[in-house]
């Protein structure tokens, strides 16, 4: 392992260092600082051409001006912007700062969904569900970006923006959407008409019931989610993670699940105290994140028996996703005096902070949520579309290997065939796309982050190659050529974890 991470941290540096190099000729070509003034009527635009020439060392050799940016960036100097005067490693910290809040969000939800639905599909493959599965994958993979984003702005901001103003949802609105929910369901889970239909029925009751409770209860002007949602929507998840992953007749796990369960519901009120105290870290909060997959992780070691690993990893599971309801439930909290002070339009359409806000630590979490809201829904429908189909050609060919009939023919579950067997290897080709397209994001998402003016690392790259700034654009690239070599490597790595036929020593 350490002579693999050798090897390949030894080739990155020198593959970065001639990657570098080429680009700053390129750049160096493509931009012109002189541009501005050699187009000038100035009377002495002579002079002032000179005295830029001597600023920016324009008269030195562009070999010898790369080995000199290269010197200053190996004691951590960046630069400067020369004309706003201001220091590159601000303006990058600001910028990737910003996206990697996009790209973290997007990536995780496009992942989870596309690789969820996409698997689903393939088991039903040719069904009704994978058909539709299909057409809205090649539907929303030929939609251009940003098209989809104009369109959020129009339906997703300003309509729900406007919704807010009379927060009411008609009866037979919430009817039809229920048995469209129930129709998506039955055709998911499939089997017997006998159980499509109790699956049917079933989904389309919770949903009324959701619906209804958000409805009467005035949900959409105090928005929280409380002890009573926590404990059903954490009960919820408890049974489809068991019933996924380890089978409801696996009472080990299940048992596990549903202590956690109860262990946040009890801790949900000293939580509140707890948040109260913060102002401002971020890091308390992934450190909570950690202490609670860690709890949940124990529940299921002192359950033991033979597979205490598996009820471990559910109530670790569990446990987070418990800890993320009762953070949400938080942030929602402070909705009411973030509303007022929007004028009760509070998903905005640009930007990624809203200016002068003020208020404590939950508010400004808040914003950052709000802001991210279109721009992640803009990014997660285009990459929704890819990971479905990588995910279900996946598990299609996966599903036809022969180690698969052999589970089958010893006898075990189809439900053990499919998650120990299938979607384990399933996840294989995902493990190489996807940390290249988190390094692709991280780039920039440049069409996104220009509708909705968030100013991330593309709009930087953009906007200094438009103002003929080479140390903004060098900086870019090079955190960009670092996180692919790093991707590349981390890639290699998860692959060799999923699939063990893979050493990474040999």
């Amino acid at each position: 392992m350490l002579n693999f991470l050798f090897r390949r941290i030894a080739a990155g540096i020198a593959t970065l260092v001639v990657a570098l190099f080429l680009m700053f000729l390129l750049v160096d070509r493509a931009i012109d600082p002189l541009q501005d003034l050699i187009e000038s009527t100035a009377p002495n635009k002579q002079q002032l051409i000179e005295q830029r020439i001597a600023d920016l060392n324009l008269d030195v050799n562009v070999v010898v001006r790369f080995f000199q940016w290269f010197g200053n960036v190996l004691t951590g100097d960046l630069g400067t912007a020369w004309r706003s005067g201001r220091d590159v490693s601000s303006l990058l910290t600001h910028a990737i700062g910003s996206t990697l809040e996009l790209v973290t969000a997007a990536t995780f939800l496009a992942v989870i969904l596309g690789v969820t639905v996409g698997i689903v599909s393939a088991l039903r493959q040719y069904s009704a569900f994978d058909y539709i599965t299909i057409f809205l994958s090649f539907l929303l993979f030929s939609l251009p970006s940003f098209w989809v984003a104009v369109l959020l702005k129009q339906w997703a901001a300003i309509g729900f923006n406007d919704f807010l103003r009379d927060p009411v949802i008609a009866w037979p609105v919430i009817i039809g959407a229920s048995l469209l929910v129930g129709l998506l369901w039955s055709l998911a889970i499939g089997g017997s008409p006998r159980r499509r239909v109790q699956v049917f029925g079933i989904a389309t009751a919770a949903n009324v019931a959701l619906l209804a409770y958000i409805q009467l209860t005035g949900w959409w002007d105090r928005p929280q989610i409380g002890p009573v949602l926590l404990v059903v929507l954490g009960a919820g998840t408890a049974v489809a993670v068991v019933g996924v992953f380890a089978g409801l007749h696996n009472r080990r796990a299940l048992w596990t699940a549903l202590t956690v369960v109860v262990l946040g519901a009890v801790l949900y009120f000293p939580m509140q105290v707890l948040f109260d105290s913060i102002t401002e870290s971020n890091w308390l909060i992934v450190g909570l994140a950690l202490v609670a997959a860690a709890v949940g992780y124990l529940v299921g070691r002192l359950y033991g028996g033979a597979d205490w690993r598996l009820s471990a990893h559910t109530g670790a599971v569990v446990a987070l996703v418990m800890g993320a309801l009762i953070f949400v439930d938080q942030v929602l909290q402070v909705w009411g005096p973030y509303f007022k002070a929007l004028d009760g339009r509070p998903i905005p359409t640009f930007g990624d902070r809203t200016p002068n806000l003020g208020g404590n630590y939950w508010v400004q979490v808040l914003d950052s949520f709000t802001h991210l809201a279109l721009p992640t829904a803009t990014l997660v429908l285009i990459a929704f579309a890819s990971y479905t189909r990588y995910a279900r050609s996946s598990m299609l060919e996966v599903m036809n290997q022969d180690y698969i009939r052999t589970a089958r023919a010893k006898g075990l579950p189809e439900r053990l065939v499919i998650v120990r067997h299938g979607f384990r290897n399933a996840l294989i080709p995902l493990a190489t796309v996807v940390p290249i397209d988190v390094i692709t994001l991280i780039g920039g998402a440049i069409i996104t982050e220009a509708v909705f003016a968030r100013p991330g690392m593309g709009q930087l790259f953009v906007r200094s190659l438009t103002e003929a700034e080479i140390e903004p654009v060098m900086a870019y690239l090079l955190v960009t050529a670092i996180l692919a070599i790093l991707a590349n490597i981390i890639a290699d790595i998860v692959y060799a974890t999923i699939d063990p036929r893979i050493r990474l020593d040999a």
